[in-house]
């Protein structure tokens, strides 16, 4: 089963990534500084691209496993409340999510069917639980997991407790997606600002050459481009901490 927490990115996807990384810093080092040389010396910036993939690939990873359990709440949530039980409301959520998601290969489809392989061998639920909350490294998934086992555990009204669960962590996911949809035009503004300076630098190359030559070929002009890249680079980073709310 997947550890969503770690992601071994292929040689080949190794690879592609670099060179892809290569060819762009190659490129933006030879349009801010007009020299083959120092193009050169910044390519080996790539080899840390594949790093830098590799968490982002996680991260879409876990928020695309976070989607897919609000639904299996709702599911489970409705089961219970038909009176069926916790186990039996597992089971019947494959049949549910299979509509919402076709593809068996659905990360939660994955993990329903794991944790009902797991019930028929005779293992608990809260162990089958507990296993998958510790591989997926959500909040979400950890919350809904020690209810769970700890209303089992005292007793009480399982259903109304998984339903008001349920509910809570749904109405949560459902205001961090809220958020991503309006921080989607911030992030989209973001890009344009970063692409900005890029467009500039591209149009005075073209259209006055004069006029630019003192910045690529002299020792200030080389000084000062790169400060104002480190200045660039500061304001996206700031820029992307702002845009990453999490709820």
């Amino acid at each position: 089963m997947p550890d969503y927490n770690v992601y071994i990115m292929g040689m080949k996807q190794k690879i592609c990534y670099t060179l892809s990384a290569a060819a762009v810093i190659f490129a933006a080092g030879f349009l801010f500084y007009r020299s083959v040389f120092i193009s050169v010396l910044l390519t080996p910036l790539a080899l840390l691209y594949p790093r830098i993939k590799t968490k982002d690939i996680i991260r879409r990873r876990k928020k695309e496993l976070n989607i897919q359990f609000k639904d299996l709440l709702y599911s489970l949530a409705s089961s219970v409340s038909a009176g069926k039980s916790i186990e039996s409301a597992f089971r019947a959520a494959i049949d549910d999510l299979s509509v919402l998601y076709p593809d068996p290969s659905a990360y939660i489809l994955v993990e329903i069917r794991n944790i009902v392989s797991r019930l028929d061998t005779n293992e608990t639920l809260e162990s089958a639980l507990s296993e998958f909350a510790g591989r997926a490294g959500l909040e979400d998934i950890d919350n809904f997991v020690n209810v769970l086992n700890i209303s089992r555990r005292a007793g009480g009204n399982i259903a109304q407790i998984i339903r008001n669960t349920s509910s809570i962590i749904s109405d949560r996911i459902e205001v961090g997606q809220e958020i991503d949809m309006l921080l989607a035009e911030r992030r989209f503004e973001q890009k344009v600002l970063n692409a900005v300076p890029v467009f500039m630098t591209v149009l005075l190359s073209v259209s006055a050459p004069d006029y630019m030559y003192p910045v690529f070929n002299t020792a200030a002009g080389r000084l000062t481009m790169t400060i104002s890249l480190a200045i660039m680079a500061a304001a996206w980073l700031i820029s992307s901490k702002l845009n990453d709310i999490k709820v």
